[in-house]
């Protein structure tokens, strides 16, 4: 069973982005449409699932995650992906993924020391753990700097505990619906963080082999429709960045598995999911 930790700032979408995985086999069955994949929640993910409609349509937030008793405390979600490939038999991949808190990313930028988050970053650097989903949102000119800082340091740690040349990176922009970024989003390498997180680029360039690397732009909200790419999301006035489905039946998420796959396999999928 592959282990993956999820990475990222406060407000990077971790947690909808973990709700739109388990949100997804209530999309399946109101489609008429097959897709290439399937998502079924196992153990405390079938939790989030019984939420996921809450958090996504409705703009409710997840209780924070509480790490005063360390670790433990922390969801672990279980789902099982199968994707459908031509001519062979799916691909199945078994993912356990801890939604780490946002200050865990957000301290390694500062150097600062706290007993609770080694504890997570010794458990992420584990030599069970498959890779690292880090989700980034904004694209600012202080963002690059304070993300490379915080990814300069997390490499550090990984040559540390030997993990620079067997742990994967995916490295995604999570909220790509916005005007902005869409456009960039085949290409998001060169088109996204080429464009404007050139220095965290060039860092994760530069420190990690290029085999183990690879970058990615998902949106847990998507667009309306192919010729109207407006968000499909709005967001909510004095809830902290919460946002919400625009249109809940034109729900179609962007590059949510494409990650997943490249980072149980090391191989790319050929197509957006």
């Amino acid at each position: 069973m592959g282990k993956i930790c999820v990475l990222g700032p406060r407000n990077s979408g971790k947690t909808t982005y973990l709700a739109g995985l388990a949100y997804w086999p209530a999309k399946q069955s109101k489609s008429s449409k097959s897709s290439l994949f399937s998502v079924q929640a196992i153990g405390e993910a079938k939790h989030l699932e019984a939420k996921a409609e809450d958090i996504i349509r409705q703009g409710l937030s997840l209780p924070q995650t509480s790490i005063a008793g360390g670790i433990d405390e922390a969801p672990l979600y279980v789902f099982q992906i199968k994707v459908k490939r031509c001519f062979r038999k799916p691909c199945v991949i078994d993912l356990v993924a801890r939604d780490y808190p946002g200050e865990i990313f957000d301290e390694l930028q500062s150097g600062a020391s706290n007993p609770v988050h080694e504890d997570f970053l010794n458990e992420c650097l584990m030599k069970d753990v498959e890779g690292c989903l880090v989700l980034l949102a904004d694209w600012e000119k202080e963002t690059d700097r304070v993300c490379s800082r915080a990814l300069e340091k997390f490499i550090e740690l990984m040559d540390r505990r030997d993990r620079s040349n067997n742990l994967r990176l995916a490295v995604a922009m999570s909220k790509c619906e916005r005007g902005e970024l869409w456009s960039g989003r085949l290409d998001p390498e060169m088109d996204i963080f080429g464009a404007h997180l050139r220095r965290t680029r060039t860092i994760l360039r530069d420190r990690i082999p290029a085999r183990n690397l690879s970058f990615h732009a998902i949106s847990t909200f998507g667009v309306l429709k192919r010729n109207d790419p407006r968000p499909n999301r709005t967001d909510l006035a004095g809830k902290g960045g919460c946002a919400v489905l625009r249109k809940p039946s034109k729900w179609q998420p962007y590059g949510m598995i494409s990650p997943l796959y490249w980072l149980s396999t090391g191989k790319r999928m050929n197509s957006d999911a």
